[in-house]
């Protein structure tokens, strides 16, 4: 099993949906609740930041491959769909 590294911004709504979206999933497969997922405030961990290409949060990655990037307007749904897949991608 591969381990997500997500990188938020603190008041983002798509990132609070995105979270929302894991814990509803986790909820739904409690399997996905093994897929380590670490978050990473962008401006708090330069550090980690660096290597990953992206514009948007949330953003998900698996070493330095892009899972999903978040695009403005995303529906609830758009976003849970996109999580749901980061974690099918990480289980296999």
């Amino acid at each position: 099993m591969k381990e997500i590294t997500a990188f938020y911004l603190n008041g983002c709504p798509y990132c609070r949906n995105a979270k929302a979206a894991l814990a509803e999933l986790v909820s739904e497969n409690p399997a996905y609740g093994e897929v380590p997922v670490h978050w990473y405030e962008e401006s708090e961990s330069p550090d980690v930041v660096q290597g990953h290409s992206y514009y948007y949060v949330p953003s998900m990655f698996i070493g330095t491959e892009k899972l999903y990037e978040a695009q403005p307007g995303q529906s609830y749904d758009e976003i849970k769909s996109h999580v749901k897949a980061a974690l099918d991608a990480a289980m296999a």
